[in-house]
């Protein structure tokens, strides 16, 4: 089968103004082959889950296991302002050092510290929007984005219309507009995972509130004096389990599906919590006991609150109308594309920021440095039957779909590199132009080392928020690159859940 003809792209629209939106505005603009570019952003500001708000999801239903679900319906607040609330919560850290944070052409701040909380992750987005903010359709929600049809133009080209639907959030204002291409670039965390154990949706009936998502955590105020299970062991289970255990009732129980994290829990020890295994069972409410059993066949009574930390679904309800799906049935990966960004059916279509156990900033900076060079036909694609092979010999490699999208060290800096390279083939080259991360030794050293970077970080207490740089922890660069980096790149992976974990 030959390879898909050049592109005819002059119009594109990107869905989603957080980090990953923002990069591939960033690279599609420097390509300079693209009059139009509009970027649809749900909510009133730019920085996607990194924008924090009071008000919570509400979940009527659960288990959620289920990707096919509508479209996000806005709570409104008293002003009128359409809220879509993000998983964001007070008193987050990065888990990544800000050097890997960050954008590869904007530093952060040297006065911030080595694990930025929300807030100045936040304030540095709205920084590295600024010259493209005028892109931007604020508080416009995308409802719909389907292909009108496909057809080779006058000069051989392959040009592609899409049609995209919008809707002024938390309001009735409708409008649709054609493009050539569209980028999703964002919505990976949207629906929640929550898995369907026996007896969890007769339990959520009968006592409403009391199993809920990290989604709908924000502080751990309202946990003082409970009896509390934290379902899952990932990153941001154990970063809620450490807030909500300084408030809770002792010992904060952690059910685990899989054998303990090796990336640090934070501040706090195993002195407050018992480490359980899963959950198999939410016994029937009739006795008003709260009971819940787990697989060693231990019962737990009179418990107050579940949080399931059990990562998120991919989930595109805008592209239902879309055949072949890009969803799964069980939401576990985006299916049918070629290197984690292209849809092999329909190549205008591109997704940025679906890898998993990555630095996200930098993944979007690559994916979108590819897509400006492929869609501006500086760089060709292979043909469909190619890139169908590639996604089977990529399953075929993690051992199961459902980790399609991961990747972890050192595959990650592989993949970061090989998309600097894929960059360099572009024909013709440009002169200055904008080309995406290349890591070195360094950030490879950051990678390999920032789960050990982060427990020392945290092992600071109330004093880490002096720590700026890894050496004031005392890690050396200089003696991990004599003796470390083969060892490096051994390490275990992080924990797998079946969604996507934050």
């Amino acid at each position: 089968m030959s390879a898909p003809k050049p592109f005819k792209i002059r119009r594109i629209a990107i869905i989603g103004a957080g980090p990953s939106g923002l990069a591939t505005a960033k690279y599609l603009l420097a390509e300079r082959s693209f009059p139009q570019v509009d970027i649809f952003e749900q909510r009133g500001t730019i920085g996607g889950i990194w924008n924090f708000s009071p008000e919570i999801p509400s979940y009527s239903t659960l288990p959620q296991i289920s990707p096919y679900i509508p479209v996000e319906k806005p709570q409104q607040r008293a002003d009128g302002e359409a809220i879509f609330p993000s998983p964001m919560y007070e008193g987050l850290e990065t888990n990544i050092p800000h050097e890997l944070m960050k954008y590869s052409d904007l530093p952060f701040s040297i006065e911030v510290p080595l694990f930025p909380p929300y807030e100045v992750v936040k304030e540095y987005l709205e920084e590295y929007a600024n010259d493209i903010r005028h892109l931007i359709h604020f508080s416009t929600q995308v409802l719909d984005v389907r292909p009108l049809d496909s057809r080779n133009s006058d000069e051989g080209n392959y040009h592609e219309i899409w049609r995209v639907k919008t809707r002024k959030s938390g309001t009735q204002l409708e409008d649709v507009r054609d493009y050539d291409a569209v980028v999703v670039a964002g919505g990976n965390f949207d629906v929640p995972y929550v898995p369907d154990i026996c007896g969890l949706a007769e339990w959520n009936e009968h006592y409403p509130g009391i199993a809920t998502h990290s989604k709908a955590y924000r502080k751990p105020d309202y946990f003082k004096g409970k009896k509390v299970i934290i379902v899952g062991n990932s990153a941001s289970g154990l970063d809620i389990g450490n807030q909500i255990a300084t408030a809770c009732a002792h010992p904060l129980l952690e059910s685990q599906r899989s054998p303990p994290s090796s990336i640090p829990s934070g501040l706090g020890t195993t002195v407050w919590k018992e480490e359980l295994p899963e959950i198999t069972a939410f016994l029937p409410p009739s006795d008003g006991i709260r009971a819940v059993r787990f697989a060693n066949d231990n019962i737990e009574t009179e418990i107050d609150a579940v949080v399931f930390c059990t990562g998120y679904l991919y989930s595109h309800p805008y592209l239902s109308s879309l055949k072949p799906s890009p969803d799964t049935p069980d939401g576990s990966r985006v299916q049918h594309v070629y290197r984690h960004i292209f849809f092999s059916p329909r190549p205008t279509l591109a997704f940025v920021g679906l890898p998993r156990e990555v630095v996200p900033f930098q993944i979007a900076e690559s994916q979108s440095a590819v897509i400006a060079r492929v869609w501006s036909n500086r760089i060709p694609l292979p043909s469909k039957a190619e890139m169908d092979r590639w996604e089977i010999e990529e399953i075929a490699s993690k051992g199961t779909v459902s980790r399609f999208h991961r990747m972890g060290y050192p595959t990650e800096a592989d993949y970061i590199n090989e998309m600097h390279t894929w960059c360099l083939q572009a024909i013709p080259r440009i002169e200055g132009e904008k080309l995406p991360p290349l890591w070195g030794g360094r950030e490879k050293w950051f990678r390999a080392e920032f789960r050990a970077m982060r427990k020392a970080y945290s092992n600071r207490k109330m004093a880490r928020h002096r720590v700026k740089r890894p050496e004031d922890l005392g890690f050396s660069y200089k003696k991990w690159k004599e003796g470390g980096e083969q060892a490096a790149r051994s390490l275990p992976q992080e924990p797998y859940e079946k969604g996507i974990d934050p």
